[in-house]
């Protein structure tokens, strides 16, 4: 029987880092980011409803979003933040809980949930693949100092629109205490690896 793991973390923590090493380590990786992109590609309708909800001009000249121009608009709103997720949330919902259960059924030892607002749903009750009993829920940490630099880094933009792209989600520290496991990751890629490799082997016991 397959175990279902939800990972989270916050923006800047090196959720995608963990997630590739835990892929390595023969997890099966179903993940929110990638399904969302595959559903706001040019010529699906729900492109189409972001657009309509939001203005055209969020669409390049070749028909495809433009993310940054999405991004700034929704982490500046939270009404509008919220409009998206009304959009997104059941679609994605709906394949993520498809390809889950198909992992599952082709017997993957361990189906890890990849999902940015996991533990934000779980606050509210609401969202992320609720129709999964987890058998444990991964918060990847780094303190908020490292949120805000690797944002930086990774955005390319000032320390003001980083905190403001770190503020608009719950508080990585928050994330960490709902958390049954946690991998910090603000060391090196060696220290984290370790980190993964101990609790894969730890999570495929259980």
């Amino acid at each position: 029987m397959a175990h279902y793991i939800g990972l989270s973390g916050g923006i800047g923590s090196g959720k995608s880092t963990v997630s590739a090493m835990l892929a390595e380590l023969g997890a099966t990786i179903v993940d929110a980011d990638a399904i969302v992109h595959e559903l706001q590609a040019p010529g699906m309708p729900l492109l189409d409803e972001i657009a309509g909800e939001f203005g055209i001009h969020l669409l390049d000249a070749s028909g495809a979003l433009d993310r940054a121009a999405l991004g700034a608009v929704v982490f500046r709103d939270p009404e509008a933040r919220r409009r998206l997720g009304e959009i997104m949330h059941p679609p994605v919902i709906a394949e993520m809980v498809r390809r889950a259960r198909a992992a599952a059924d082709a017997r993957s030892p361990m189906v890890v949930l990849d999902i940015p607002l996991l533990f934000e749903g779980k606050r509210a009750g609401t969202g992320s693949a609720v129709a999964f009993d987890y058998h444990a829920l991964v918060a990847v940490w780094v303190p908020r100092s490292i949120q805000i630099e690797r944002t930086m880094r990774r955005d390319g933009c000032d320390q003001a629109e980083a905190e403001r792209r770190v503020n608009a989600q719950m508080p990585i520290d928050d994330k960490r205490a709902m958390a049954t496991h946690v991998i910090d990751n603000s060391g090196d890629l060696v220290q984290t690896r370790a980190q993964v490799e101990a609790l894969f082997a730890q999570l495929a016991e259980g």
